[in-house]
């Protein structure tokens, strides 16, 4: 009964936000996370590094051991502790600490630390923005929903770069820089996306015109997924959640209303 107690308790302060003391955690776990990652880009820069490495190290160390701490902490507090691991903040929170202990094998891994960041992501729920979260699945959905047609959409753009790709390879040749179709399908691509680096360009009225037209309709492509997720996003409805986590598996998305996990079963 202890145990539960105090599992419950740590819960309640770990994965609540409606609590005080919840708030708190989270206040300061996301205080931590911008300080480490601060920490983690001023190692970066060789000046910085060269004046304050040694402190800057035991900077990485101690977040790295707090962000331990508290990951295991996650662990014990949730009935399920394997579903909280598998979650999406389950492997952030494991990657947030690799780096670090990875670093003492491989150096240098430890920059890949910056992906702290994305647990500030839980700011959503410590300032109860549970409309964003909501926005957010709400994208999610749309997007799932247009992969097929995003897919075919971009096997046609693959087409048209390979055959304009080759076809500038024919017109221009070697001499005006289009030495290979690889590189022809390259200029293609840059310049089908308006990105224009120029570093490649068609020197023959024909190779011109021809890129006059993949620039036009570089435009017009652009809009293509853009209407189809608009399209989808017309079709769903918007949903109200809750801040609450389930306390056996973590998750989070449940109906303001709702008396039991939509996850695991087990009751809020």
């Amino acid at each position: 009964m202890r145990r539960k107690s105090l599992r419950f308790r740590l819960h309640e302060i770990i994965f609540e936000a409606d609590t005080s003391a919840g708030r708190v955690f989270d206040v300061l776990l996301i205080i931590s996370i911008l300080a480490s990652v601060l920490v983690v880009m001023l190692d970066s820069v060789r000046p910085i590094n060269n004046q304050y490495g040694h402190q800057l190290y035991l900077l990485e160390w101690f977040f790295t051991i707090l962000f331990s701490i508290e990951y295991i902490l996650r662990l014990f507090a949730v009935g399920r502790p394997l579903n909280y691991a598998r979650s999406f903040f389950g492997v952030i929170d494991l990657l947030a600490v690799m780096p670090t202990y990875l670093s003492l094998l491989f150096p240098g891994s430890q920059y890949f630390l910056v992906i702290r960041i994305l647990r500030v992501l839980r700011i959503f729920r410590v300032l109860k923005l549970v409309q964003y979260v909501s926005e957010a699945r709400y994208l999610m959905r749309s997007l799932r929903a247009s992969l097929h047609k995003i897919i075919v959409f971009l096997f046609t753009v693959l087409t048209l770069v390979i055959i304009f790709g080759s076809v500038m390879y024919v017109v221009e040749g070697e001499a005006h820089g289009f030495t290979s179709i690889p590189r022809s399908i390259y200029w293609a691509i840059v310049t089908l996306t308006t990105v224009g680096y120029g570093d490649i360009s068609p020197q023959t009225s024909l190779g011109q015109a021809i890129a006059a037209v993949i620039m036009i309709l570089g435009y017009s492509i652009i809009a293509v997924p853009t209407g189809i997720i608009t399209a989808e996003m017309s079709r769903n409805r918007d949903e109200i959640i809750s801040t609450q986590a389930c306390l056996q598996c973590s998750a989070e998305g449940h109906d303001p209303d709702a008396k039991y996990c939509k996850y695991c079963g087990a009751r809020l």
